[in-house]
């Protein structure tokens, strides 16, 4: 054994080793139980980040581990290769999208390899390969059919920098979220998904993903947004003006309705009105997005129109008001100003009438129209007031009533209602995967037909600038129509890359089957035991992702409902506070610490530093600090080996020092199992593990303390063999371990080492604290009480009192209480 921690050359034979042996590989065994653990995947962008290795970092650890309990672990990887990055940088460098893609594909994978993890690689996937995306066109095809796909025209977050829309997570502060300019609000075609058609699957479900952190499902929950309402009308002129809402109890105080600026009251206003035309216009291409309603200026102008209260018959004002949105429930909004914030604040701005019509008992709830209270919009406790038959009544026999009476005149009715919209899946940019659809001036839109895909995206391609380039090229969208023969259009739109990673998880269970979207192959892995990823992706990516799944399901892919069954969402990588980023300066390259440091010591410090689920904060002295302790557990087993050879262990002939050691040593077995695997804290599992290293650097030299030590070390190289995996690989054999410690069996503790033969207590007089004292583990309780009481300083604070009570606690204490 060289005397040196040389991580550059032992870890270069380690991967080689794993390549040589295709160690990662794994297929569909019924024997074992299977685990698949899955890290979600890198958009290619050419270089690993901090972030990237932290990510992939805990999901190798937990693959490890999970592989050594003897379980049948699929771990893989791929690539999030479609996107708008891309295309930005074949506008800048002149390099077209697939190149650009290619390239940073292959410089990642090799970063990934020196790193170590533990992926089958013959899984590889990359979403821009057309053996991928020709699934995904087949599968849209399949829901075309079945009505679940349909375009029309909506209103929609449109970018017009980058030329696209956005879905309405891809709204940051009304920005934009990748080239952070504002979004505005745009009505054009657009390819939609009826994800409304799950909701409440959706809803239900997430009851079922007790692995999950509550924080991911309460935000999907609050997305969804399940409401229990009324649906009613209003007339106007005639015909019903339509609204929801989820408090009926409040119908009486309506003093006027709101509607959005597109709705059709509301542009039939204007053709008369020149201001209220303007106002429209105007307030039609808002650049904010949903989520900063709440906050922004309330806006707004009377068409001069009336609509007519179900109930009471009188005449109610319509106000175009710009907090409404059209691609939100009808586009109108019954205002009761008395019981809703932002209907008081646009009330008392424009002088509307406010009406109360709940109340509540106590004198600390009294009404002021003019200052807005939150008990005004309370429905706990309350009473109906100012509201004729209906007074008098609790929240909920108010609803009640309110929607029996409106549904007897045939006004209204009791709905369900969700906050969820459908999902818009196209997208006006170049670099993703065709929308297989084909527009006929007679037909309309037509599926391609199975035996024409994929439709295939053209990779050679030159940007002049704005737009899509396949927009421009007649090759590609000049076609006939599968049904009539007529000359046709291609659609020129792309698929959302969300698209792709909603279901990339599913066809790593069979990547290499070119006869089928997925088999049974992928239901064997699936669902993924373990994922990991940033809780950024809570919305964007995991409630697209259990909707696909639910479709697979639907369409006999697949047999479970949900895609991930334990989810890990691990922090942020900081340094000096602030996340790492290129425009703020403080990236830390992690080739370079694998090139000075090894890649072991990367890991190490990636999964000591913090615990996952927190953000990180960079320290270079704690990457050196990690290097140190492998160079001492290094110098440790140098030494181990270097003296004569451990004899067999005899635990009857152990002194204290060697029977404390050997406890230590399976102490430390018992916690890190249970911190890699029930609470998947590895920082804590580092540090005992650390500890225990400290313990036995205090052995003697004797036979049976090397016997100790011989088992101990044994133990330490398994546990971090998922962490350290490289120098796990090298010293394992070193000390005698057969085989690869990849495929080694977790250590289990000794129940007899962690008997104590003595323990100490403490010995309390009133609570305090007064000694401690040692004692057998077998001692009775007279022994201890008698014991106890006889200690000097016990005795010092028992003079001149009682003793009343002695209470013992066993193994921990003795409390006697006297006055």
């Amino acid at each position: 054994m060289e005397q040196q921690y040389d991580p550059n050359t032992l870890e270069q034979i380690a991967r080689d080793h794993w390549l040589a042996n295709n160690s990662f590989a794994v297929q569909q065994d019924d024997s074992r139980e299977k685990f698949y653990c899955l890290a979600m995947f890198p958009y290619p962008s050419g270089k690993l980040h901090m972030g990237h290795v932290r990510n992939y970092t805990i999901a190798d650890v937990i693959a490890r581990y999970q592989r050594m309990l003897g379980k049948n672990v699929l771990q893989p990887m791929g690539w999030d290769a479609f996107g708008l990055p891309a295309e930005n940088a074949a506008i800048k460098n002149n390099v077209p999208p697939a190149h650009w893609t290619a390239q940073n594909i292959d410089y990642m994978r090799e970063q990934l390899r020196q790193l170590g993890f533990a992926y089958d690689w013959d899984r590889e996937i990359a979403t821009c390969d057309p053996d991928y995306y020709r699934w995904e066109q087949w599968f849209f095809t399949r829901l075309f059919e079945k009505g679940l796909a349909y375009k029309k025209k909506a209103e929609v977050n449109w970018c017009e920098t980058d030329q696209t829309v956005l879905a309405n997570e891809q709204v940051v502060d009304g920005c934009c979220w990748r080239c952070d300019n504002p979004v505005e609000r745009r009505e054009i075609d657009q390819w939609f998904i009826k994800i409304t058609d799950y909701a409440e699957q959706l809803l239900t479900d997430l009851d079922k993903l007790d692995q999950w952190p509550e924080q991911v499902r309460t935000m999907q929950r609050n997305w969804i947004g399940r409401s229990e309402g009324v649906d009613l009308d209003f007339d106007h002129n005639g015909e019903a003006l339509s609204v929801y809402t989820t408090r009926p109890d409040t119908l009486m105080g309506a003093t006027y309705l709101a509607v959005a600026p597109q709705h059709p009251v509301a542009k039939a206003a204007a053709v008369n009105n020149s201001e209220l035309a303007a106002f429209v216009e105007a307030q039609s291409n808002i650049k904010v997005a949903e989520a900063e309603m709440a906050t922004m200026e309330k806006l707004g102008m009377a068409t001069g129109q009336f609509a007519t209260h179900p109930l009471t018959g009188k005449q109610v004002p319509i106000w175009v008001a710009n907090f409404v949105l059209m691609s939100y429930g009808s586009g109108a909004v019954m205002s009761v100003p008395a019981h809703d914030e932002r209907d008081h604040a646009f009330a008392c701005k424009y002088d509307l009438p406010i009406v109360q019509v709940v109340d509540k008992a106590g004198d600390e709830f009294s009404y002021d129209a003019s200052t807005w209270q939150d008990w005004y919009a309370d429905k706990a406790d309350t009473t109906t007031i100012n509201s004729a038959e209906f007074d008098g009544l609790d929240f909920q026999s108010a609803f009640n009533a309110i929607a029996n009476k409106l549904e007897a005149l045939g006004k209204g009715k009791p709905t369900v209602n969700y906050r969820l919209r459908d999902w818009g899946v196209s997208r006006q940019r170049y670099w993703g995967a065709p929308i297989p659809i084909i527009n006929c001036d007679s037909c309309g839109a037509v599926a391609v037909p199975e035996k024409d895909l994929p439709v295939i995206l053209p990779t050679e391609v030159a940007f002049e600038g704005v737009g899509s380039p396949i927009k421009k090229m007649p090759e590609f969208y000049e076609t006939t129509c599968p049904s009539c023969g007529a000359d046709a259009i291609r659609e020129t739109d792309t698929f959302d890359t969300f698209m792709e990673s909603s279901w990339y998880y599913a066809r790593y269970g069979c990547a290499k089957n070119d006869q089928a979207m997925l088999d049974g192959e992928a239901d064997y892995w699936t669902p993924v035991d373990q994922y990991v990823g940033g809780i950024e992706h809570a919305i964007l990516h995991l409630l697209y992702s259990r909707f696909y799944h639910k479709l697979l399901r639907d369409e006999g892919l697949i047999s479970s409902d949900e895609p991930f069954i334990r989810l890990l969402t691990q922090g942020m990588v900081l340094k000096d506070g602030a996340k790492m980023s290129k425009s703020k300066g403080n990236t830390v390259d992690p080739q370079s610490l694998i090139d000075q440091y090894g890649a072991d010591t990367v890991r190490l410090f990636s999964m000591f530093a913090a615990p996952p689920e927190q953000s990180l904060e960079w320290s270079d002295s704690g990457v050196e600090g990690a290097n140190r302790f492998l160079k001492r557990l290094w110098k440790l087993v140098h030494r181990h080996l270097a003296a004569e050879p451990a004899p067999v262990l005899d635990t009857a002939t152990l002194t204290d020092q060697q029977k404390n050691a050997r406890r230590k040593t399976h102490e430390t077995i018992g916690k890190v199992n249970d911190d890699y695997g029930r609470r998947q804290t590895f920082n804590t599992a580092i540090a005992a593990i650390m500890e225990l290293c400290n313990e036995l650097g205090k052995l003697d030299d004797s036979a049976q303390s090397r016997a100790v030590m011989d088992e101990a070390l044994r133990a330490v190289v398994l546990m971090l063999g998922p962490i350290t995996p490289h120098v796990c690989h090298t010293l394992w054999p070193m000390l005698g371990g057969e085989g690869d410690v990849l495929n080694a069996a977790w250590p289990v503790a000794d129940e007899a080492a962690l008997t104590r033969d003595s323990i100490e207590i403490v010995v309390q007089v009133n609570g305090k604290v007064r000694a401690k004292m040692e004692i057998a583990t077998n001692t009775d309780k007279a022994t201890v009480e008698a014991d106890a009481l006889a200690q000097d300083n016990v005795q010092r604070f028992l003079e001149g009192v009682t003793v009343r009570k002695v209470i013992v606690v066993p193994g921990k204490l003795v409390n006697i209480v006297a006055n």
